[in-house]
């Protein structure tokens, strides 16, 4: 299959699968940019290994943050009574032309690394499910942790369909999900304890690099501001936190026995990792599980992810050779519902 057309098919699975019901905008100039030559040719700069449609719409979001251009009056992000956005490719077109250098430049620099706080609705009542398991304080190793924001899930406050509000009662963030499936365990109201939190990232994003804080919130699509503002405050309290925050640049899977070789014994290792694996090859996802069977020669580790083999967010448990799984359900992938198919037990 020709790039062109392979780009093409890539633009409108994304305008039908992740945008339609949530980005009407973004459904409208995906579904566009399939079938226009010179933007499929703008977009075949970006990296392989990136999903090129959140790139590029990135990359024009980013740079529109500091313009005047017509397109601006399309985004619920950057206007307050936003234009139909049946009528904003032309203008994004034009935008595309003018600023062609500059987003060539992001296509090859920049990366997805889509920090969604969000995702701890899921992963909060995850890590209270292996607190009860093993209680030890946890460990944490995210890869693909962009500027750091899920490693602080303790810090957050959550709701579950209008129940009792629980983790940090002090949080200036308050985190709601649906669960679509199942009933979730009777939550902590005192989240479990977290010993160390390591994230590593082919780039680190620092919330206090004007630049890196401009371009994670330009990932952030332009109705959603209920992420948007869930990323200000949890960006808010990164910077508070970032002395507890160890956050490595490099290759996750090359240096995780390294990093976890330096994690003391008396607490549980938890490495994971949301919506990343689809951008990780197939040789680094044998690699990485390999490294997770090594380390569990000497103790046990937990790997919590999705997007390894298919779209379900999964748990493992690894020690001594011996492996147990479990499945937690599907997720969707700004943390807005989940399910939960885990059997349902008394947190103390």
């Amino acid at each position: 299959m020709r790039m062109k057309d392979l780009l093409s098919e890539r633009f409108q699975h994304f305008s039908l699968y992740e945008c339609r019901g949530s980005s009407r905008l973004y459904e409208c100039l995906a579904t566009e940019i399939a079938d226009d030559d010179e933007l499929l040719r703008l977009s075949g700069h970006a990296r392989e290994d990136q999903p090129t449609p959140n790139l590029l719409l990135g990359a024009v979001h980013y740079l529109l943050q500091q313009s005047d251009h017509p397109l601006k009056r399309f985004y619920a992000s950057l206007t307050t009574v936003p234009e139909k956005p049946e009528k904003a490719f032309y203008w994004f077109k034009d935008f595309c032309r003018n600023h062609e250098t500059e987003i060539k430049q992001l296509l090859t620099e920049k990366l997805v690394q889509t920090n969604e706080v969000r995702r701890c609705a899921y992963l909060y009542p995850i890590f209270c499910h292996i607190y009860q398991q093993t209680k030890h304080p946890l460990s944490l190793i995210e890869l693909g942790s962009s500027a750091g924001l899920q490693l602080l899930w303790d810090k957050y406050a959550y709701q579950y369909e209008h129940g009792s509000i629980v983790g940090n009662a002090d949080a200036q963030l308050v985190l709601t999900a649906e669960v679509r499936e199942g009933q979730l365990p009777l939550l902590r109201k005192k989240s479990p304890p977290v010993a160390e939190r390591i994230g590593i990232d082919l780039h680190i994003n620092h919330l206090n690099d004007p630049e890196d804080y401009a371009w994670l919130k330009a990932l952030i699509w332009p109705e959603h501001q209920t992420r948007r503002k869930a990323f200000e405050r949890a960006a808010m309290q990164c910077q508070k936190e970032a002395s507890d925050l160890t956050l490595i640049e490099g290759n996750g899977v090359d240096l995780l026995e390294e990093v976890a070789a330096e994690i003391p014994f008396d607490s549980t290792i938890c490495v994971f990792h949301t919506h990343v694996a689809n951008q990780i090859p197939s040789r680094e996802k044998k690699k990485l599980i390999d490294r997770i069977k090594h380390i569990s020669k000497n103790r046990e580790i937990f790997h919590i992810y999705n997007n390894m083999s298919d779209p379900l967010l999964h748990i493992d448990r690894v020690s001594e050779g011996k492996e147990s799984h479990e499945i937690v359900g599907r997720t969707d992938g700004h943390g807005s519902w989940f399910e939960w198919r885990l059997e349902q037990k008394q947190m103390t």
